[in-house]
């Protein structure tokens, strides 16, 4: 009996698992079969292995050829199994020597020709290998400034079939290897991102949206077409702090599963996300038919999901963001499976006031009928806009505004908003949270933390009249504190207070 083993990596969500990748040759008619549950693309691994084989001059035991994927149970997605799966046949050929490959990595789709291509999802893939105590993975060259992410695994990039075999024929003999493959080097390149300084008035929005900079706080805007409402949303990710590496990695691995990296690779910045209205729920939330993959809130981790013209989605859509926005993860679930991807993200949302838009001050421009006018806003749920920490009324640009003075930049901006994030990240490192928006309500209504009674007076008196909910009154107090730090106070004041409470009503009233 002879049994050639190797070793590659099944990746669910952005977590992957290593799958022990067996073949065996034994007697009977010629056959290639795949076991250990491969999906369609997986099950037709054993036709471009055999033909990547005969294209690149390897012989394949002409025998029947089962090879299984370990822990069966698993599902085994897409093509990447390919290059580990032609390289355990080969060992149980006796085409290369089973010592050099056993607790080796393998991940690549093969070509008819031979050639090794790149696959999604390798970052993740190359940290499970890390994890599971893997130190050497094979990779495509075309991932292999990816998985040179994680440094800890010797990462050993190749083109072809053929080429993998001689080196470790090379390495039996223990002679000198051919050259690898050379790697496009790694790049960090920051986005260029819109200045602040671009809008035109708005003073209210600006501030608002360098409050929810410093706090991470969510942000809700009705006004007319044309106030400006997507240019300040967009100018968000330019205040926002640089990702640290972990949210970096996490970032960059659900752009890997995609298979939408960018040409730097790493993904070091907040990103931007702005889906059209008619998105489906697989589209924002995640899933679609056959493998799940991440949706819009899982790619705007760590950065902005954008929602223009909010009233326009579908309602199931936008009461599906409610979980995500309470935990910052999203959770698939399948007959077979469920797949979680990370989705803490800032929300901005932006609405016109009607269909027509112009149901602003008298509204003598509006032609929508007044169910029309009522019903609109309307399809924006309570529950969501609960969740939504600022929501303000953004009026039409005067000829006033045009002639006033220029705006912050967004570097300026950037820099209050980044001083006010070390204070409360140096206030709430106990408790394990970086942000004002992170602290739990019970926290901020209890011990040291609690205001005293006059300066909670307002929002005290508000959720006793009912016009405030428990969930809205721990976002005011969040507000609150963060207003607090862009004052440099240590703790918040009845104004701060006032700010918050008004920051919220401001866009009730639209």
């Amino acid at each position: 009996m002879t049994i050639g083993r190797t070793r590659s990596v099944a990746v669910t969500g952005i977590h992957g698992r290593v799958v022990d990748v067996e073949a065996d040759v034994s007697g009977g008619l010629p056959c290639f079969t795949v076991s250990g549950m491969p999906d369609t693309a997986c099950r037709q691994s054993p036709d471009r292995v055999k033909a990547a084989a005969v294209n690149s001059d390897l012989e394949l035991p002409k025998q029947r050829i089962t090879v299984n994927l370990s822990p069966a149970s698993l599902l085994k997605q897409g093509s990447g199994f390919d290059l580990a799966i032609a390289v355990a046949a080969l060992v149980a050929g006796g085409t290369i020597s089973p010592e050099l490959v056993e607790g080796v990595v393998h991940l690549g789709e093969l070509g008819l020709d031979g050639a090794v291509r790149a696959v999604p999802g390798v970052l993740p893939a190359v940290l499970a290998a890390e994890e599971a105590g893997v130190r050497q993975v094979v990779v495509p060259v075309g991932n292999a400034a990816e998985a040179a992410l994680v440094p800890a695994v010797e990462v050993v990039p190749v083109d072809t079939l053929a080429a993998l075999v001689q080196r470790y024929r090379c390495l039996h003999r223990r002679g000198p290897t051919p050259p690898l493959p050379e790697v496009p080097p790694r790049l960090s390149v920051a986005p260029t991102a819109p200045d602040l300084a671009d809008v035109v008035g708005q003073p209210e929005a600006r501030y608002a949206l360098e409050v929810a900079a410093a706090g991470g706080h969510h942000l809700a805007m009705i006004g007319p077409p044309g106030a400006g409402k997507t240019m300040i949303a967009e100018r968000l990710p330019g205040l926002l702090p640089p990702l640290q590496r972990e949210q970096a990695l996490e970032v960059t691995a659900i752009h890997s599963v995609l298979g939408a990296l960018p040409d730097h690779v790493l993904i070091e910045h907040p990103p931007f996300m702005a889906p059209h209205h008619g998105a489906s729920m697989a589209s924002i939330i995640g899933g679609g038919s056959g493998r799940v993959r991440p949706g819009a809130v899982s790619r705007a981790h760590g950065g902005v999901l954008f929602l223009d013209e909010t009233p326009e989605f579908r309602r199931d859509v936008l009461d599906a963001l409610r979980q995500p926005l309470e935990s910052g993860r999203v959770h698939v679930a399948r007959a077979s499976e469920v797949v979680t991807y990370p989705a803490r993200f800032q929300l901005v949302l932006a609405a016109n006031p009607c269909p027509c838009g112009n149901n602003f001050g008298k509204g003598a421009g509006c032609v929508c009928p007044p169910q029309v006018r009522r019903h609109y806003l309307s399809r924006l749920s309570g529950p969501l806009l609960d969740r939504v920490d600022l929501r303000l009324k953004v009026l039409p640009v005067t000829r006033a505004m045009l002639a006033g003075p220029r705006g912050e930049s967004s570097a300026t901006v950037a820099e209050r908003a980044q001083a006010a994030r070390l204070r409360q990240a140096v206030r709430w490192r106990e408790i394990g949270k970086h942000l004002n928006s992170q602290v739990p309500g019970p926290v901020l209504r209890s011990g040291p933390w609690r205001l005293g009674a006059e300066v909670s007076r307002p929002l005290d008196e508000a959720l006793e009249t009912g016009s405030l909910t428990l969930r809205g009154y721990d976002r005011c107090l969040r507000v609150a504190w963060t207003i607090a730090d862009l004052d440099g106070a240590p703790r918040p004041e009845l104004q701060h207070v006032l700010e918050a409470r008004g920051l919220r009503e401001s866009g009730e009233a639209a």
